[in-house]
């Protein structure tokens, strides 16, 4: 039986419309996998300062972060006195660090009896830029367990084997972030899909001086149609 050739046009049509669309798609993911998301500093350097332990780092890192993806946690004491903590996009799911899954590292070492500092670095094209000063830790200063318990006499470091996040936590902490972005909706922004636009970027400086953000303009009235003179109708 001949097919008719209007079929086949029609059908090689219809694929290529697929074809297209899932072409689109993958750009889609392409641009917006590893979007440059704004990451408050200051926060981060603060949850560090005052958490309890590796899992409530963790936590309080993903509601800070305002992205998709899920920032895991590497916690390592190299001795007595030094700690070095990594987040990182796990994206092959090894629970390991690898150097280009790095989104920053913070360093605290014990300097003397009841005294210590630690400083945040970012990595990688969009994080790089940020390097915190060496921030002072002494004992009386509101701290959490994680850091506090360092300057024990009797401390014995808790992380020579690193704790990383499992892999099994990864799907909780989303969770957790969603309720809680839901519970806070004045923080976060809508993000609308297909976009590989900065949310919450330092924005960028426009020619005199001022700032923009995403070169939207704001404070301009539009003229509503209540505002316009009736027009007087003539036979």
């Amino acid at each position: 039986m001949r097919i008719p050739t209007t079929f086949l046009t029609a059908s090689l049509a219809i694929a290529l419309i697929s074809q297209s669309a899932c072409d689109k798609l993958n750009e889609r993911w392409a641009t917006t996998e590893n979007t440059n998301v704004a990451i408050d500093w200051d926060k981060v350097n603060e949850a560090y300062k005052t958490a309890d332990g590796p899992a409530d780092f963790e936590k309080k890192v993903n509601e800070i972060y305002e992205g998709d993806e899920v920032i895991s946690v590497s916690v390592q004491d190299l001795d007595g006195n030094a700690q070095v903590v990594t987040g990182f996009f796990d994206k092959d799911k090894s629970g390991t660090v690898q150097e280009e899954e790095k989104v920053f590292t913070i360093k605290r070492d014990v300097t003397g009896e009841g005294t210590g500092q630690y400083a945040t670095q970012g990595y990688g094209a969009h994080y790089g830029y940020y390097h915190s000063p060496m921030m002072s830790l002494v004992t009386g200063m509101m701290m959490g367990s994680m850091i506090s318990s360092a300057f024990r006499p009797n401390y014995v470091p808790m992380y020579r084997q690193p704790y990383t996040t499992p892999i099994a936590r990864m799907g909780e902490l989303h969770g957790s972030r969603s309720t809680f972005r839901a519970a806070n909706p004045a923080r976060f922004r809508p993000k609308m899909s297909g976009s590989n636009r900065s949310y919450g970027a330092r924005p960028a400086r426009s020619f005199g001086g001022g700032f923009r953000s995403g070169g939207a303009r704001f404070g301009i009235r539009r003229r509503r149609s209540a505002d316009r003179k009736p027009e007087r109708l003539t036979a």
